[in-house]
């Protein structure tokens, strides 16, 4: 059985329109194939770095913690001593083992004609705090100690959080 002429024409014709269509669709799923992942390369890079930098921004935050911790416990223990050494001095001086004394001075009243004969009374010896004004002296020193540790935690903080340098050696 022979084929005519036409009709085996017409069948390599559609035989090779049907391997086109087919080679086209395969080509096009191949571009799309490479194009899916090219995107998913460009996003894994995007997604790789977006990850470092979160990485990054974690263990800065947590050297900032530490450095926060640090610095506090520092600060905490330094007023918890000197509180310690005021309670120690308050014990002494209301024992008696140690006094209190007052740098004073009373200069010489000009106003005050000095009299012949006028009696005075000896120097006693250095003036000494009140005994109702100890507590409010220590009171003081408590809170002295408390605003200076503040006052150095803060600059600290500022110096070792914020500024992100390292602690000034006092």
């Amino acid at each position: 059985m022979t084929i005519p002429m036409p009709r085996l024409a017409v069948f390599l014709l559609l035989a090779s329109l049907a391997a086109y269509i087919l080679f086209d669709f395969v080509a096009d799923q191949r571009d799309d194939a490479r194009g899916e992942r090219d995107d998913a390369v460009t996003e894994l890079g995007t997604v790789t770095t977006e990850r470092d930098g979160l990485l990054r921004a974690a263990q800065i935050a947590g050297e900032m913690l530490a450095a926060r911790d640090a610095n506090d416990l520092k600060h905490t223990l330094e007023l918890s001593n000197a509180l310690d050494h005021n309670k120690s001095l308050q014990r002494d001086v209301a024992a008696r083992d140690k006094r209190l004394l007052i740098k004073a001075s009373c200069p010489a009243a000009a106003a005050v004609p000095s009299a012949p004969g006028t009696g005075g009374v000896a120097d006693a010896g250095s003036a000494e705090l009140a005994a109702d004004a100890r507590p409010d002296y220590f009171t003081l020193r408590d809170q002295l100690a408390l605003t200076r540790q503040m006052v150095l935690g803060l600059q600290d903080y500022i110096r070792t959080v914020v500024l992100r340098t390292p602690p000034a050696k006092p």
